[in-house]
């Protein structure tokens, strides 16, 4: 340190005087680590100017960023309920809604398994009834509204996938049953058809209705596949032709009833006919003669009149029946003593006594 004290003094003294002037001009401050040119040149605000500047710098950076920051979580919050409402109309589209009020409306009668149609029942009152959904997503509302709407919509969409999986099986045990059915009720009628074709041979009023009849049965039993409609349909044709076969025996049976009705009305007819007895228009005040044997009064024989002679009458004998069971034609006699109310034995053409013979002894 004594050699740098010496080096410093010599340092002085090698300095030369300064030159004295005519005017002195005092000595000027320079700060350290500066020159007075720059001094002079910077004023004092300047710092609190800058640093108030990149203050406000900073804010209006931070209040942009925040805002792009916040534009991009709405921006998100909006294209997130989007699409969250969009999988929910998917799932309760018009199309959709009538096909879970159609399954909810199946009764366990009508499927093959009961329990779907409890879980059916399950699902809906868990998504609190078959309504349609209102959720929007609108770019004015607020991210945390969104984020909300979204969060409801997604909520609703579980449900409604449990709905629409409860609906898929009640709708498929539904049509199961539908064919099963229908498939049973073709085999009855195929049976029932049969039957009635082989009961109804000749018994029909036209035997084209049999002949549709079995062509029906043929088409029925070349029905196959799962479609429960196509069995439906051949169990209608067979119900027709079966109509079709039941009104022809109908109709025969009842022209053969006609018939025989009109059969036995003849034959009644003729009986009736055959025990009518005639009347006659012959004889004194339109006489009408029915012969009735009665006792003979007298024990004497009377003489017959002769063939062919007539009484006091003068008529002609009928050619008809009587009710007495013979022709009167056959009994000229007996027609001229009836006329002539003439009593006793009736005598025929050849003598013989066919009335009123007591103590007839067989002398004209």
């Amino acid at each position: 340190m004594a050699e740098q004290g010496d080096e410093g003094a010599e340092g002085l003294e090698s300095v030369p005087d300064p030159v004295e002037s005519k005017t002195s001009i005092p000595p000027a401050v320079v700060p350290v680590g500066g020159d007075a040119a720059s001094a002079g040149r910077r004023p004092r605000w300047l710092v609190p100017v800058i640093v108030a500047v990149v203050s406000v710098i900073v804010v209006v950076a931070g209040l942009v960023g925040w805002r792009v920051v916040e534009n991009r979580r709405h921006d998100a919050a909006l294209d997130s309920c989007n699409r969250a409402v969009k999988a929910l109309q998917g799932k309760t589209g018009p199309a959709r809604m009538a096909g879970y009020r159609e399954a909810a409306g199946v009764n366990a009668g009508q499927v093959k398994d009961a329990g779907t149609v409890l879980a059916m029942a399950r699902s809906v009152k868990n998504a609190e009834g078959l309504r349609q959904p209102t959720i929007r997503c609108e770019a004015s509302m607020s991210t945390g509204g969104l984020n909300a709407q979204a969060g409801q919509a997604g909520r609703l969409d579980g449900k409604y996938a449990a709905v629409a999986k409860a609906a898929g099986a009640v709708l498929a045990s539904r049509d199961a049953k539908t064919l099963e059915d229908a498939r049973t009720a073709l085999n009855a009628k195929k049976e029932e058809a049969s039957k009635l074709l082989a009961d109804s041979d000749g018994k029909v009023a036209d035997k084209a209705t049999r002949d549709g009849l079995q062509q029906a049965i043929d088409q029925a039993g070349q029905v196959k596949g799962d479609a429960a409609k196509a069995y439906q349909d051949a169990a209608n044709a067979l119900q027709a032709a079966i109509d079709q076969v039941n009104a022809s025996v109908q109709a025969k049976s009842q022209a053969d009833q006609q018939a025989a009705e009109q059969a036995a009305q003849a034959q009644a007819a003729q009986r009736q006919a055959q025990r009518t007895a005639p009347s006659y228009g012959g004889g004194r005040n339109g006489y009408t003669p029915t012969y009735r044997p009665s006792a003979n009064k007298g024990g004497g024989s009377g003489s017959s009149p002769a063939a062919g002679q007539g009484g006091g009458g003068g008529g002609s004998a009928p050619s008809t029946q009587n009710s007495g069971g013979f022709n009167l034609q056959d009994y000229p006699n007996l027609w001229n003593q009836m006329q002539q109310g003439h009593e006793g034995p009736a005598i025929d053409n050849q003598g013989n006594c066919v009335a009123d013979c007591y103590g007839w002894t067989g002398s004209n």
